[in-house]
């Protein structure tokens, strides 16, 4: 159960993120589309009833001014739409399936204006030509064989090879399903829903740690044992692991989903702050 402080700042953090956004959409850099207007007028009324200082009342009125900036947007859009003599290509494709024939052949002799050129070589072209390969040199000068060079063997041990990550110690199959483990382990200890945050899974004590856990969590992902589940809105990821292997068939298509694992993020999550 959160807090009411907890909530307030929670509440904050949504309100500036709807606040940018918005912004993003005024300044052309987002699709109005986009924004789901009834999500975000859910998160400013469940919100609301938190709102004792005149800050974040403030807030709360900025969030709504952004978001009927982007209403109007969106309806300038439409409007553009429907007096530019916009034609939708489901409308144009069933026309042309209606078409005749000799209609179609009409419109397209109409609208068809072919450019024709005409290129010939001159005698001036071939002497240019001709004056170009006899000033090459010959082909035993151009390519000149390179000497091989002089490698010495030697040798190495297993464990040399697996200090350089030529070889595992454990086959990755297996390695892959005690990692597996290890995830259900800690959602059921710390997890929400039968999920938990990408970040709480993957921090380690040292960043190089934490790469690997997020290379390895990647697999886990691939390969059918675990799902992402992402919010944008709130900026989260979570992680769900599969009480069985899923087997993807070719028919699904995948989203890919890049998450950077930066060493700033790593410092914040360190610090207890939301990466």
């Amino acid at each position: 159960m959160q807090s009411k402080k907890e909530r307030v700042k929670i509440g904050r953090e949504k309100l500036q993120h709807i606040i940018e956004m918005c912004r993003s959409v005024e300044e052309r850099a987002l699709d109005p589309f986009l924004v789901n207007v009834d999500e975000i007028i859910k998160i400013v009324r469940e919100y609301f009833p938190n709102w004792e200082q005149p800050e974040d009342l403030c807030l709360d009125a900025e969030a709504i001014h952004r978001l009927a900036s982007v209403v109007k947007l969106q309806s300038e859009w439409v409007k553009h739409r429907s007096t530019s003599l916009y034609a939708d290509p489901f409308l144009l494709e069933e026309k042309i399936r209606r078409a005749k024939r000799e209609e179609m052949v009409t419109v397209f002799l109409h609208a068809w204006h072919p450019i024709v050129e005409m290129e010939q070589i001159s005698i001036h072209s071939l002497k240019e030509a001709v004056r170009y390969w006899e000033s090459l040199p010959p082909l035993s000068e151009r390519w000149k064989e390179f000497p091989q060079p002089e490698i010495e063997a030697g040798s190495t041990t297993r464990e040399e090879l697996i200090k350089q990550r030529i070889l595992r110690e454990k086959a990755f199959t297996e390695e892959l399903e005690n990692f597996w483990k290890e995830l259900k382990e800690q959602v059921k200890a710390r997890g929400v829903e039968g999920k938990i945050r990408y970040w709480d899974f993957v921090g380690a004590e040292t960043y190089e740690e934490t790469v690997q856990r997020a290379f390895m969590t990647s697999f886990l992902v691939t390969y059918g044992y675990a799902t992402l589940e992402v919010r944008p809105l709130e900026e989260e990821i979570y992680i769900k692991p599969y009480e069985k292997q899923v087997r993807l068939t070719a028919k699904k298509q995948l989203v890919s989903v890049p998450i950077a694992i930066t060493i700033e993020d790593w410092e914040k999550w360190k610090r207890g702050e939301t990466p």
